[in-house]
């Protein structure tokens, strides 16, 4: 055998034995999102209804009968495949802590020490972030939505036609992922910014400099993942500004604990020059 077959047979292996590796994380990946899926579309009416407390929460707000509140669907597959698509993200939100261990244990190899203990944090932390995100939208955002809608009705009467507020299943279903998915992105916020600033591709002045254009994308973004309402818009816009304010704290956070390492580094560098080659005491 030649010598360049001999490089050939050794850079080879490593990839083998790599594409092997995202093959089993794959499976895991796959198999527990196929799994969890199966358990939220058995369950899809019961989460459904869960996602339904909103709507009723906006109703009691809008001074109507929450156990009044009504939804249609006008195909007869709508509901079948609104409850596969809940399915799958109910699946998705569920499998994410193996998703993303998954994808720890596949790149942990290939990272040092304290970048596997630095990345790891981060990891846990999207997550944390996430739920926080989906439980504003849940419990606050999405009423105040369906509040400012339902408002809109009319009882009729007096020269008015009645105009009732009667969502589509797959509609309202639509809305309120819409609504987590992008509370949950721009939670992200604090996570992507640290990380930047760890490795030196940001700076807390940096993004203080930006704050101004910060404030019109962040607008930009509302209006491109929200539905086309001024309340919707202005509830992701507000919370992502606020984030970007906290992302400049963190930054110099980290600028300074990185700060702090460097003086400890040249603290020990120089003992360690200053001190005698022989281990005794100057005369």
């Amino acid at each position: 055998m030649s010598t360049e077959d001999d490089e050939i047979e050794k850079s080879s292996a490593p990839l083998i034995e790599h594409l092997i590796e995202l093959r089993t994380r794959l499976i895991w990946s796959i198999g527990g999102f196929f799994v969890a899926f199966l358990v939220c579309f058995f369950f899809a009416k019961q989460l459904f209804n869960l996602l339904v407390i909103p709507f009723q929460l906006a109703t009691s707000w809008a001074g109507l009968d929450p156990n009044q509140v009504e939804l249609i669907y006008t195909a007869p597959q709508e509901f079948f495949f609104t409850q596969i698509k809940l399915g799958m993200f109910g699946g998705l939100v569920i499998a994410f802590p193996l998703i993303a261990a998954q994808i720890y244990k596949f790149v942990a190899p290939g990272l040092y020490k304290n970048e596997r203990q630095a990345f790891l944090p981060f990891l846990v932390a999207s997550f944390i972030l996430f739920l926080i995100g989906a439980a504003l939208v849940y419990f606050f955002f999405t009423p105040m939505v369906m509040w400012f809608f339902l408002a809109m009705q009319q009882t009729g009467g007096n020269g008015e036609v009645e105009i009732s507020l009667l969502p589509k299943v797959s509609e309202y279903l639509s809305l309120i992922m819409t609504l987590i998915f992008s509370f949950g992105l721009v939670f992200q916020l604090p996570v992507v910014t640290t990380l930047m600033a760890r490795v030196g591709l940001l700076s807390a002045a940096g993004l203080a400099e930006k704050r101004k254009w910060a404030i019109v994308i962040a607008f930009i973004v509302a209006a491109v993942l929200t539905p086309p309402d001024p309340v919707s818009q202005i509830g992701l816009a507000v919370p992502t500004i606020l984030l970007y304010e906290l992302s400049i704290l963190l930054a110099r956070w980290v600028e300074r604990d990185r700060e702090k390492q460097r003086l400890a580094k040249e603290a020990a560098e120089a003992a360690a020059a200053n001190a005698p080659a022989d281990g005794k005491p100057a005369e």
